[in-house]
C-alpha cells in the first residue's frame, strides 16, 4: 500500500505559535505544544525562532502582521518585551516579566506562567503552599515570577537572597511593591549573610533556587548543607544536571526535592491552555517529554 506523501496536517487554516530567543536550539517547547494540539486534534504549529534583543521589535510587528496565535519568551526578552505589548497580566505587572504573549485581534496581552508552572510542580508532588513561608535564592528573570505567583497564590511569608550588588536595591523595591499589593510579606537578604539564610531556612517549608548556580558541570551550592531539615521542601528551577549538588545535600538530610522539569512542563502547560483554551494533556506529555515526572 503506498501512503501519499501530500498527506499532512498543515493547511491553510492551521495557527501558528512560536518561541522566541537567544538560543532556542535546545529547547523542548516544540515538542512538548506539537504533541499536545495533534493529541486534541488542534490545527496549531509551534515553531521556534532565534531572536536577539535588537530583532524583537520586529518580531513582535511580525505577531501582529502573520496573525499568530502566541508565543513564549526566553531571557533576556522577558523584560525588554514589556513596552511592546498592549496590556499585561496581574503576574506579569507584579513580576516585570512576560514568557507568553497571547493575540487577541491584534491586541497582545502579555502573561507570565513561570510561577504558575513553579506552584504547580509543588502541587504536582503533594505539596500545599498557601499559609507557608518560603525562602527564594536569587531575584533574577526566573525568580521573580515565582515569588509573584507564590504571594497571589497566598503564600504567607517569602524571603529573598540576593548577591548584594547594583540592582539590590530594585529587588528590595520591588519586594515592598508585593508586600502592599498582596497578603504576603516579602523581605530581601544578602545572600552572603549566612547567619540569616540559616535561620530563614529554618523557619521556611519551601526553598527554591531561582539562580543558575548548580547548572551543568557547575557543583557549587549556595547553601550550607547543615542548613536543611527534614520538613523542608527543596526545589531547584535547575534540571540539566537532575540532581543538583544543592538537591543531593537536601535529600541527605532527609528533605523533600524537586527539580526544574515540573516547572518546564506546567509554566507551558499554562500557556498552551491560554492561547487553545484547552488544558494540555499532561499525563501524555509526562510520558513523551517528560519520563521522569512519572516516577
Amino acid at each position: 500500500m503506498k501512503t501519499n506523501i501530500l498527506d499532512t496536517s498543515i493547511s491553510g487554516h492551521t495557527n501558528l505559535l512560536c518561541l522566541l530567543g537567544h538560543p532556542v536550539e535546545h529547547s523542548i517547547s516544540p515538542r512538548m505544544h506539537t504533541i499536545a494540539a495533534n493529541h486534541l486534534g488542534l490545527d496549531y504549529a509551534y515553531l521556534a525562532f532565534d531572536i536577539t534583543e535588537e530583532q524583537l521589535p520586529a518580531a513582535i510587528d511580525a505577531l501582529r502582521l502573520f496573525r499568530c496565535r502566541g508565543c513564549n519568551l526566553t531571557m533576556p526578552l522577558k523584560h525588554t518585551v514589556i513596552p511592546l505589548l498592549d496590556e499585561l497580566s496581574e503576574a506579569s505587572r507584579l513580576a516585570g516579566s512576560v514568557n507568553t504573549i497571547v493575540n487577541e485581534d491584534g491586541k497582545l496581552i502579555g502573561h507570565t506562567t513561570d510561577g504558575i508552572g513553579f506552584i504547580r510542580a509543588l502541587e504536582d508532588r503533594g505539596c500545599t503552599v498557601a499559609g507557608t513561608k518560603m525562602t527564594i535564592l536569587g531575584a533574577g528573570g526566573v525568580a521573580t515570577p515565582m515569588i509573584a505567583q507564590a504571594a497571589i497564590d497566598g503564600v504567607r511569608e517569602i524571603s529573598v537572597f540576593k548577591r548584594k550588588n547594583a540592582t539590590f536595591q530594585e529587588t528590595v523595591q520591588f519586594a515592598d511593591n508585593i508586600t502592599k499589593t498582596t497578603d504576603c510579606k516579602v523581605a530581601v537578604y544578602d545572600m552572603a549573610d549566612a547567619d540569616t539564610m540559616r535561620r530563614e531556612i529554618g523557619e521556611s517549608q519551601i526553598l527554591a533556587n531561582a539562580t543558575n548556580v548548580g547548572m551543568g558541570d557547575d557543583t557549587a551550592s549556595l547553601v550550607d548543607p547543615s542548613m536543611f531539615h527534614k520538613d523542608l521542601v527543596v526545589f531547584d528551577a535547575i534540571y540539566h544536571p537532575a540532581k543538583t549538588t544543592l538537591l543531593q545535600d537536601a535529600e541527605a538530610a532527609g528533605a523533600t526535592i524537586i527539580n526544574g522539569e515540573g516547572q518546564l512542563l506546567f509554566q507551558g502547560a499554562a500557556s498552551f491552555a491560554l492561547w487553545t483554551g484547552k488544558e494540555m494533556p499532561i499525563d501524555v506529555i509526562k510520558q513523551t517529554c517528560f519520563p521522569n515526572l512519572l516516577a
